[in-house]
Parts: structure tokens; C-alpha cells; sequence
């Protein structure tokens, strides 16, 4: 049975939606009937939420100098599309919590996750990008689509791992050649399914292959070359445990010079621990890896 990207988003009813309290959120964020005020006390109804949020805000993360103690201070300070993007962090992690995985371990998978999206994050700050949190969900989104093969898929899925370690390929190539798609289509097609914006599709979707993005190729390009440091880094792995291939053309489309690429790694070293800890909340459940 062959399945296509959209086909296998469409069936899968554990991404079927963002939690309640993200979507209200992203809605009244796009609405001038709402003030930062409106937004704080949605948020402040989750008392979970609010404490991942306000543990964000006073991490490493941020580093601001004094305690930031509610979500109306948060918002004024941060800002309220940043603060939508790190609910956003926080909910997805949860959408997949406790997903049965024989591949590769939760614990892995998010470590590599959350180290390529403060590289993203670091890498926009240095070229002066706003609102650099959109970075940071790419980042940490990049291979969201890998955990969906994972539990549809799983044979073919344990095929195209075996295939990248043994045969020296990396995984996206072998996912290609076994399945006739890879992890990074199958992540753009969760995030149109969530309605994410198009940025964020763009910068999953081509993160292997910046030149193939359409609109946004600069914000791609910082999502790989994010990837490929993190992988640099050795914070887990995805799957692949090997430094993918850098396109070409990346730093060209980022705009920046690769000399940055050792104070990025120094930023990420001081924020990942602290960050690791907020997006999970708890530690994640590990499983064995393939031999």
C-alpha cells in the first residue's frame, strides 16, 4: 500500500488538533478586538501552561534581569506572538507524548529538536531577524514528521534507518528511496494541517534542501544549517546520527558568514539545558534504539 504525505496527515488522529488554548490564542492574537490583557487571561485559565510559560520567561532562554511573576508581565515583555509561539513549543511536545517508538528514543528526538531550534534562534538573532521565535519552532519542528512515520509506518521506517546507517546515505535519501517521500514532506503537511503559517511549512518542509523553497528560502537556509550544527553538537539525533550534508547554497541565502558558527554553538551550550527542561516539563520515557 502506497501512502502519500497528505494521505498519511490526513488518518492520523493523534495530530488532529493543537490544544484548545493554542488555537484561542492564535485567534485572538489575529484580531484587534482583543487586548494583551484578553490574550493573559486565556492563557491564565491553564494553570499548567502558565507555569511552562513563566519558567520559560525566567530561564536561560531569556536571561532577563529581573523575575517575571504573571503572564500579563510575560506578554508585555516578550510579546504576544512570541508568547503564542512558545505555547505552541510547549503543546506540541505534548501532542506527541508517549508516542510508542522502537526507532529511536523520545529522549533523543527532543534533544536534537530543542538544540536545532536555539541554533535557528541563535543564527536569526545574529542577522537581525524580529521576533526570533518563529526560528525557534521551525527549529524545534524540523523533523516533527519523522515521529508520524514512525507509528504509521514502522517497517518501512526501520528499513530507511537501517539503510542511512548502514549504507552511509543520510536518512531523508533513504526515507525517499524506500517510501517515495521523506520525514521533512510529511512535517510540512502537519503544519498546513495545523494551519501554521506558511513560513514555518516552508522552513520543515525544505529544511534538507533551502534552494527547493519557493518563498522563504532565507528562513529554510537557517533551519539547516541549525540542523546540521546541532547534529555537530551530538545533543541526540532524530534518527540520523550523522551531520547531514550542507546545502551549498545555505549560507548565501542566510546572509551570514560561517565564522558566527562557534558562538552559536557556545549560545546554544548555555541555554539547552535549561530549555530541554521547559519544553518537556518532565523527562521523556526511554526506549531502546536499533543495534
Amino acid at each position: 500500500m502506497s501512502l502519500s504525505p497528505k494521505e498519511m496527515v490526513a488518518g492520523a488522529i493523534e495530530i488532529a488538533s493543537l490544544p484548545e488554548v493554542f488555537l484561542r490564542v492564535n485567534e485572538m492574537i489575529d484580531s484587534p478586538r482583543y487586548s494583551a490583557a484578553d490574550i493573559g487571561h486565556v492563557i491564565s485559565r491553564d494553570p499548567g501552561l502558565t507555569a511552562r510559560l513563566l519558567k520559560i520567561v525566567n530561564s536561560a532562554f531569556y536571561s532577563f534581569p529581573s523575575q517575571i511573576d504573571s503572564v500579563s508581565r510575560a506578554i508585555t515583555i516578550v510579546g504576544t506572538r512570541e508568547l503564542r509561539d512558545l505555547i505552541l513549543a510547549t503543546s506540541v511536545v505534548r501532542v506527541f507524548k508517549g508516542l510508542p517508538n522502537d526507532l529511536v528514543t523520545m529522549d533523543d528526538f527532543w534533544r536534537h529538536s530543542v538544540c536545532t531550534g536555539l541554533a535557528a534562534r541563535a543564527l536569526a538573532a545574529k542577522r537581525g531577524e524580529r521576533m526570533v521565535e518563529r526560528f525557534f519552532i521551525a527549529g524545534l519542528l524540523h523533523d516533527i514528521g519523522s515521529l508520524l512515520i514512525y507509528r504509521k509506518i514502522p517497517e518501512l521506517a526501520r528499513e530507511a534507518l537501517l539503510r542511512c546507517r548502514h549504507n552511509d546515505v543520510p536518512l531523508y535519501r533513504a526515507e525517499q528511496d524506500i517510501m517515495g517521500f521523506d520525514h521533512a514532506a510529511v512535517g510540512g503537511e502537519i503544519l498546513r494541517k495545523w494551519k501554521l503559517p506558511e513560513q514555518l511549512q516552508e522552513a520543515v518542509e525544505f529544511h534538507h534542501n533551502p534552494s527547493n523553497a519557493m518563498h522563504f528560502p532565507r528562513d529554510t537556509a537557517l533551519v539547516h544549517i541549525a540542523d546540521v550544527i546541532a547534529e555537530a553538537m551530538q545533543h541526540g539525533n532524530s534518527g540520523d546520527p550523522r551531520v547531514p550534508p550542507m546545502d551549498e547554497n545555505a549560507w548565501r541565502y542566510a546572509e551570514l558568514n560561517d565564522d558566527i558558527v562557534v558562538a552559536v554553538m557556545d549560545e546554544v551550550e548555555t541555554q539547552f539545558a535549561d530549555t530541554m527542561e521547559m519544553i518537556r516539563g518532565e523527562p521523556t520515557n526511554v526506549v531502546a534504539n536499533i543495534h
